[in-house]
């Protein structure tokens, strides 16, 4: 059953790339991710009906505000002004780097500890972004290089996130952070969102697709991820990172007919075994083997 529901996160969260695709040249990233987060918040309303998590908002509202913007208005609008110019597929597999920035902050910022097997996976992790946005840049349209470094600053952000709230929202209920995290971030959003609010009327088909964003890629996708952290621990619900690209290059493929090069396979295959490495995933894997 675990398996299945990650499965299914994976496909919801790489779906979200694909909404993105559609939806950010007809809205523009900041009023799509307004959109986004607002609605989020308002279907996740409902944890505050606990007094306990009312507590805790009011207690430890400065570091949730903090992870509102470093875990969704940041991360969330690079991606969506990035999608102006890069497929879904292709900001999927940057997406899953977010691990990798995740060590390193930890290691230069936090002070985590960081092993020999963590530092090699680092380097092949990186290496295969080089060898993502180098094929981005032979293959790509023209401002799609521009657009692949300014989109990789959100993995950074997500990888920020990760570390911060580790050490400053330990004790926090993660219902509420994924509440407060939207919230949050619909409110730093609200004025430059409604400054570049599009003049022309919006299709209701892109109404449709901001719903789906928001409702299923943000709110119900929150929600099963933080059912699996309960459920199977953490180290399984993160194996989603390693899923999301497979199926980010899937519906690019099937529902926007984007091309799926040799270049970006690699670069993919090469930012994945990075990652398993430096997040300790292959270690733990032996472990249990050996065990």
């Amino acid at each position: 059953m675990a398996l299945l529901e990650l499965l299914l996160l994976a496909a919801i969260w790489g779906g979200s790339f694909l909404f993105l695709r559609l939806c950010a040249p007809v809205l523009g990233a900041l009023p799509l991710i307004e959109l986004r987060v607002g609605i989020a918040a308002l279907a996740l309303l409902p944890v505050l009906h606990s007094a306990r998590r009312r507590e805790q908002l009011r207690r430890h509202w400065r570091p949730l505000a903090i992870v509102g913007l470093s875990n969704s208005a940041l991360p969330f609008s690079l991606f969506a002004a990035g999608a102006v110019h890069l497929g879904a597929g292709y900001e999927s597999i940057l997406n899953a780097t977010t691990p990798l920035w995740a060590a390193l902050l930890g290691a230069l910022a936090f002070g985590a500890a960081v092993s020999r097997a963590q530092v090699l996976g680092l380097a092949i992790g990186l290496g295969g972004v080089v060898l993502l946005v180098a094929g981005q840049a032979d293959t790509g349209p023209a401002g799609s290089l521009f657009a692949a470094g300014f989109v990789l600053l959100a993995p950074v952000s997500y990888g920020f996130a990760a570390q911060y709230a580790r050490r400053h929202l330990g004790q926090v209920d993660p219902v509420l952070t994924a509440f407060a995290s939207q919230g949050f971030a619909a409110l730093m959003l609200a004025l430059p969102a409604a400054a570049l609010w599009p003049a022309a009327a919006v299709p209701p088909v892109i109404w449709a697709y901001v719903l789906a964003l928001a409702l299923l890629c943000t709110a119900v996708a929150y929600a099963l991820y933080f059912r699996l952290l309960v459920q199977v621990g953490a180290a399984y619900a993160a194996s989603v990172t390693f899923l999301i690209p497979v199926f980010g290059l899937l519906w690019g493929r099937l529902f926007l007919h984007e091309a799926i090069t040799p270049a970006m396979l690699l670069g993919c295959a090469t930012i994945l075994a990075g990652t398993a490495l430096a997040g300790g995933q292959w270690q733990r894997l032996l472990r249990r083997r050996l065990a």
